[in-house]
């Protein structure tokens, strides 16, 4: 995990990156990640991204071609309101 929350918005300030734009980039819902900093606890996995992604950008490394060719696969949602949409069609 990155040493704190504010390392987190930090490495992604250093990518020109939001908290939104990271979470797309990702593939992952930016609710998900707010309610992670909400916590208090972002996933290793994200800090670590991150952390790549500031330090690229540090050295002038475009990073966003990288996700685009690796063709991360949104994940569906779950949970109960889901679940019950889904059965209305």
């Amino acid at each position: 995990m990155c040493s704190s929350d504010l390392e987190f918005i930090r490495q992604l300030g250093k990518a020109g990156l939001t908290q939104v734009e990271f979470a797309n980039l990702l593939c992952m819902h930016p609710a998900t990640l707010s309610s992670y900093r909400k916590k208090e606890r972002v996933p290793d996995h994200a800090a670590v991204i991150a952390s790549l992604v500031g330090e690229m950008a540090d050295h002038g490394l475009e990073f966003r071609h990288v996700f685009e060719r690796i063709g991360i696969q949104r994940n569906k949602p779950r949970g109960m309101g889901f679940d019950s949409q889904s059965e209305r069609g």
